[in-house]
């Protein structure tokens, strides 16, 4: 066994005399790899890291799928500032025609106003062209001024009217509508003595319309006393019809 013991001696000597040589270092020989070891336990999570910056949007060569289902409605939003009104829109086409209503009752000529004057005169003649009948015999809804001689209408309507005049000479007479004459009549008398000058006329009145006797100042020889009444009258015929 010695010698065995020297030989490994001896090559132990060797090699520690070439690792002595190296560098100046006294380093023992590396030994082998020993065998893996069992796998070590799972660690601890470790701290979340820093969001990173957004990529890029880059355009996508990708298949669109299909649409998804539609989510649940959301609750109701809070109700936004009201606006400005808007410009009036243009007025509409004039809808079909309605059927005839049903026909309504009779009504009564009794219910409705039915003015009506007659009024004489009883004052001298007075300047001006307008004859004034001063004295009033009837005047229902008081459409008639015994002052100015006119009547005025108020109830749109037919009317009637009538006068007849005394006169002792020459006299033309015309029933004046807003101071207008619309019927004209005249008489002659050359001898004075007393004669009726007479005349009428159906008339369509609107509301605010006047109506009057007008004599021709060149002929105007109206009597004035007791013997003989000058009068004026009038009366609506039928209302206007609506």
């Amino acid at each position: 066994m010695q010698p065995r013991l020297w030989l490994v001696t001896g090559t132990l000597a060797a090699v520690l005399g070439r690792v002595l040589l190296q560098d100046g270092v006294c380093r023992a020989p590396d030994g082998k790899d020993g065998l893996p070891g069992a796998p070590g336990l799972d660690g601890r999570p470790g701290l979340k890291g820093d969001v990173g910056e957004p990529g890029k949007s880059v355009r996508s060569t990708g298949v669109r799928g299909p649409r998804g289902d539609a989510g649940e409605p959301g609750a109701p939003g809070q109700p936004g500032v009201r606006g400005l009104p808007g410009l009036p829109g243009s007025p509409g086409a004039p809808g079909p025609r309605g059927l005839p209503g049903l026909k309504g009752q009779a009504g009564d000529a009794m219910d409705h106003p039915r003015p009506a004057f007659s009024a004489s005169r009883r004052s001298p003649p007075a300047a001006g062209r307008t004859v004034v009948f001063d004295n009033i015999i009837t005047n229902e809804e008081s459409h008639y001024s015994p002052r100015s001689g006119e009547f005025t209408c108020r109830l749109p309507g037919i009317y009637y009217f009538a006068y007849q005049v005394v006169s002792v000479g020459d006299l033309c007479l015309s029933i004046t509508k807003n101071g207008e004459p619309v019927a004209s009549f005249c008489d002659d008398n050359s001898r004075s003595l007393r004669q009726v000058n007479s005349g009428s006329a159906v008339l369509s009145l609107a509301a605010g319309d006047r109506i009057s006797i007008s004599t021709d100042p060149a002929r105007s020889a109206i009597y004035s006393g007791s013997e003989a009444d000058s009068v004026f009258s009038g009366f609506m015929l039928s209302p206007q019809l609506v």
